[in-house]
């Protein structure tokens, strides 16, 4: 029989390591016939996310400058590079646009037929268009790999999970939610893509909360606005009278800041410096092992600091006291954060210099104000300043800053499961939505289509209602008949709706203790609860602790994502040779 490979899931992830096999494949299995099978029951290159049918007006969260699918010498990796296009290159766009999903799609697409076609002639790919559901066989044998519908599994020697985003069980919290809407006729949308969701529930003119203040609420902002008619007329918006009233709350109570709006120039900070691979070996050789909060937030503390003052030192040096390079010295040598904040403190004149990670995570903590009239004005001006500040060259420390959280997340992934603060922390500064739709937000805010809660919203089922408020505002409540839950399901293996994924935990795969699955950080071999890996089976994606930022990789970044394909892609590749010499022996 043929060596077999089976990659379940055939969207950018998937695509991704078709594209790694394709470029190593002459130098690892030259000559030798292999048939992959690509299991996806959505569109390849696309997949569930990124596929056409989908609404015109969800926008991608990246200018279209920074998406590639290729890689560059940039990136450390064994495999040789092969070079193509940036999305903006290949769409023929402006680079600085933010394009729509559909045409993103329409790129990952043309991405994975290239791929497919740079296989070598003896490489036949078979595409099924279902789901797949369970996995079985020896460790040291053929697998099987089940898919709905069909009586009899693949044979597959190894088998790659590529699975992208997953929907998930609801928590206790989410189903007693659920429960009370059902019970009192209410409306309750849990953790959903919201592409996805079902609005049409969410009637015009009636007051919804609404929980999570990121990307998804951007796109449900977008849907029951302009896709229910309204449109932008300079900087006001004119409803349709088909829109909800959208009362929006989360944890820091504000959006997650705009993407930058200017270009990089001048000198970059030499990144790694204080959290580099040396540093990363060094915890993950500490015996007892590593503690995120005291023994790895301290490090990247002080490579986000490195960056800003380097920026600051080296662009703007009219707003220092210190020469850049005693002032790098005595940063290099202080000892914890209290050390460095005297240095900066007699270093760096205007405190609005300087970097506050905790002031930037909680901007709301410890603000009242009077009135929610007083909070909604409030918080329009903080939309206003982060705007004009992203746009603004004199506060390219910002930009140093985004560099450094690639930088640091590049060497974290490494780690593996370090708990969900950090993905969420770097969200929230890194990535953001497109300038436009923080302007759109301000135009409905002054609509009055959409109302700020606060920070730490609170959300109570009680006398037939949801009713939400927050210490942002003192005594105040709203209440509504309808809740939504504006968040990506949490990718978590025990309560991931995907069948393939929970029979794998129930057969022995590890997960870390925020629920993802757990992989070998070298290849993507997926680890038993004993930490072994297994020999025939990977796993590559936001389910398991090896997880990336953001969902594509800008070009000349490093992009561990492509650093992690291609290792898989030659571990693949060498264990199916080697299959095949020992057969013919």
């Amino acid at each position: 029989m043929r060596p077999s490979l089976v990659i379940v899931g055939a969207g950018p992830r998937g695509t991704g390591l078709v594209e790694r096999i394709a470029a190593n494949a002459p130098e690892l299995y030259a000559g030798s016939g292999l048939d992959l099978h690509l299991v996806d029951p959505h569109p390849p290159g696309a997949g569930r996310i990124w596929r056409a049918a989908q609404s015109p007006l969800l926008l991608m969260n990246s200018h279209a400058e920074d998406v590639t699918m290729f890689t560059d010498e940039t990136v450390d990796m064994a495999g040789p590079v092969r070079p193509g296009p940036t999305l903006h290159e290949w769409a023929g766009v402006d680079g600085r646009l933010f394009a729509d999903r559909q045409l993103q799609g329409s790129y990952l697409s043309w991405v994975h037929e290239q791929a497919v076609a740079a296989l070598p002639a003896e490489v036949t790919v078979h595409y099924h268009r279902r789901r797949a559901v369970r996995v079985g066989g020896p460790r040291e044998g053929r697998q099987q790999v089940w898919l709905e519908g069909r009586p009899r599994p693949l044979l597959a020697d190894l088998v790659v999970l590529a699975l992208g985003h997953l929907d998930s069980e609801p928590d206790d919290e989410q189903r007693a939610l659920a429960s009370y809407a059902d019970e009192h006729g209410l409306v309750h949308l849990p953790p959903d893509f919201t592409a996805d969701s079902d609005l049409s529930a969410l009637r015009p003119g009636e007051p919804v909360l609404v929980r999570g203040f990121g990307l998804a609420f951007v796109d449900l902002m977008v849907l029951l606005t302009e896709g229910r008619g309204g449109r932008y007329e300079g900087d006001a918006y004119i409803p349709s009278g088909r829109e909800p009233v959208l009362y929006v709350g989360s944890r820091r109570g504000v959006p997650y800041h705009a993407k930058i709006g200017y270009d990089w120039s001048g000198e970059r900070p030499p990144l790694p410096r204080f959290l580099g691979p040396a540093e990363i070996d060094g915890l993950l050789a500490r015996p007892g092992g590593f503690d995120f909060r005291r023994d790895v937030w301290p490090l990247v503390e002080k490579e986000l600091g490195f960056a800003h003052y380097h920026r600051l030192f080296t662009a703007h040096p009219e707003r220092t006291a210190l020469a850049w390079a005693d002032f790098e010295e005595k940063y290099a040598a202080a000892e914890g954060a209290v050390e460095r904040e005297a240095l900066v403190a007699s270093a760096v004149p205007d405190p609005r210099d300087r970097l506050d990670l905790d002031a930037l995570d909680r901007p709301l903590d410890g603000v009242r104000h009077g009135s929610s009239e007083e909070f909604q004005e409030a918080l329009r001006e903080y939309v206003e300043s982060d705007l004009s500040r992203r746009h603004d060259a004199a506060h390219s420390t910002d930009l140093a800053v985004f560099l450094a959280l690639l930088s640091v997340y590049g060497q974290l992934v490494r780690l593996g499961g370090i708990g969900p603060w950090w993905h969420g922390f770097f969200s929230y500064l890194a990535s953001g939505p497109p300038g436009p739709r923080l302007r759109q937000l301000l135009a409905l805010s002054r609509a009055g289509v959409v109302r700020f809660v606060g920070a730490d919203m609170a959300v109570r089922a009680e006398d037939g209602v949801f009713r939400a408020s927050s210490p942002s505002v003192p005594g105040f409540t709203v209440e509504a008949r309808a809740l939504v839950e504006a968040r990506l399901p949490e990718p978590t293996v025990r309560r991931a709706r995907d069948a393939l994924l929970r029979a794998l935990h129930e057969d022995g795969a590890a997960e870390t203790p925020d629920g993802l699955l757990r992989v070998d950080r070298s290849d993507g071999r997926i680890l038993d609860r004993s930490g072994r890996p297994h020999p025939r089976r990977f796993a590559l994606g936001p389910h398991t602790d090896g997880r990336t930022p953001g969902a594509f990789t800008r070009p000349r970044t490093g992009g561990p994502a492509f650093r992690q394909n291609d290792a898989t892609a030659r571990a693949a590749l060498a264990f199916l040779r080697d299959l095949g010499l020992r057969a013919a022996a």
